[in-house]
């Protein structure tokens, strides 16, 4: 028997706890005030009596089915996924589940509290879109300008093109890229690591495009990319990229104002989302969870990020990587878009914009989002949309909206059904399998839906 399983009751009782007190929504949307590396007491009020005759609903949520979680996420564990996670569920708006499961660390001593803080990775891409269109409802750009406009490093682009038996040759643009090609990746930038073209994934690794060997400079990261040829024709298919990195740039451009301070004023702050940015404070940083494993081609991921280095030690900000952040937290975000466009009081975006990023921006290209969605799912501004209720391998609805990051972490946003559920969990492993497991649990505990 090993560690994970002789200690799974104890690790694992803010689960079982937590679901039979009946947690209080408005009262969870707030980081934990513990300790640091303390779990949060799980119990929020009296349990709540089981009605005589029926099951213990929560919003249409069943507790037991909710309580499922426990031995999935202890399996999860147990296989290496991850060594704990966060999940928060809420409907219309109030949290009806937030647990902790499993351990912050890897060595798998210190139980996971709710507000461990965790790396978002591409959920930062999001965020960024979000910035983007404000900045597009208040006409400081359009989505069809061409990113020139702002950026002149990238006027001479070309685009690779290959023939059968012939050598790579570089031939002109048929069209600009436009501010909307970096919100839906219909660029022709790429990642180094999913690029066919060898020639273009060599460049990308070489000028230090992603900023994974030292820092670099926003300005030189754009006057190193305008020397490298794009994937494709802009506007002729998906390609998830560095598109957002160059959108949250452009972000800079626009604004007159650095990434961080921008989302700070204008989404983090007001949000009230006080764990979340680029940085991990000192004070902080006993909360960040741990992977079982570390990069397997550099170093551990915090690391790899930079988020524990001061201003000086950094490379331009990621629009599309290196938030972190709690289930908390981006709970938050992903309400206000779930509401329309405004949380508690607040609007932020237009209802019709916030509509307008949920809609499929990809039909007829070449190009999906099947690596991070599965099949069934187009691409909006910033979000994986789903296209009809059948083709996903997991239950959900048309038009849900959903992203994940790299290490484990993920949301859903389903509007017809009133549901936003947060995963958090650190891990390289812990992406496609998982998500799609919360997604089964989640969905699998609602037992009244709204379109029934």
């Amino acid at each position: 028997m090993n560690q994970f399983t002789t200690s799974r009751r104890a690790a694992f009782a803010v689960g079982m706890t937590g679901l039979a007190a009946g947690l209080a929504g408005p009262a969870l949307a707030q980081p934990s005030t513990q300790p640091s590396g303390t779990p949060p007491h799980p119990h929020r009020g009296p349990m709540r009596p089981r009605p005589p005759g029926g099951p213990d609903l929560i919003r249409g949520f069943s507790r037991e089915r909710l309580a499922r979680m426990e031995r999935a996420f202890a399996d999860e564990a147990e296989r290496g996924s991850f060594a704990g996670c966060v999940a928060l569920v809420a409907r219309e708006g109030e949290i009806i589940h937030h647990e902790a499961y499993g351990h912050q660390d890897a060595a798998r001593t210190k139980p996971m509290p709710r507000d461990a803080i965790f790396l978002q990775a591409s959920m930062t891409k999001p965020m960024t879109s979000a910035a983007a269109m404000m900045l597009v409802e208040e006409g400081r750009m359009k989505l069809g300008d061409p990113i020139t406009r702002w950026m002149p490093e990238l006027a001479n682009l070309k685009v690779e093109r290959s023939r059968d038996g012939q050598p790579p040759e570089e031939v002109a643009l048929e069209r600009p890229v436009t501010v909307q090609d970096l919100l839906r990746h219909t660029s022709g930038f790429a990642y180094s690591n999913a690029v066919p073209s060898e020639r273009i994934r060599d460049a990308y690794r070489e000028q230090n495009i992603e900023a994974g060997r030292e820092a670099i400079t926003g300005d030189e990261m754009l006057r190193r990319l305008g020397g490298i040829p794009l994937a494709f024709q802009p506007g002729t298919m998906f390609f998830y990229s560095i598109s957002t990195d160059v959108l949250g740039l452009l972000i800079e451009r626009v604004a007159g104002q650095r990434l961080d301070r921008l989302l700070q004023e204008r989404l983090i702050g007001p949000l009230g989302m006080r764990d979340t940015a680029w940085f991990v404070e000192p004070g902080k940083r006993a909360r960040l969870a741990e992977s079982p494993t570390t990069d397997p081609q550099t170093e551990p991921m915090w690391r790899a990020y930079r988020i524990l280095e001061d201003d000086a030690g950094r490379s331009y900000l990621k629009g599309g990587a290196g938030l972190v952040s709690t289930a908390a937290d981006y709970f938050r975000f992903a309400q206000m878009i779930a509401n329309g466009g405004h949380f508690e009081g607040r609007r932020y975006l237009a209802a019709p914009v916030v509509n307008y990023m949920l809609s499929n921006h990809i039909q007829g290209m070449g190009g999906s989002p099947t690596a991070s969605t599965g099949p069934g799912y187009g691409f909006g501004l910033g979000f994986a949309v789903r296209l009809q209720d059948g083709l996903g391998v997991a239950p959900g609805s048309r038009g849900d909206a959903m992203w994940a990051g790299a290490w484990g972490t993920s949301f859903t946003i389903d509007r017809a059904e009133g549901l936003v559920g947060i995963l958090m969990a650190q891990g390289p492993s812990a992406r496609g399998q998982t998500r799609m497991l919360f997604k089964n649990l989640v969905y699998g505990a609602m037992v009244e839906s709204r379109r029934a």
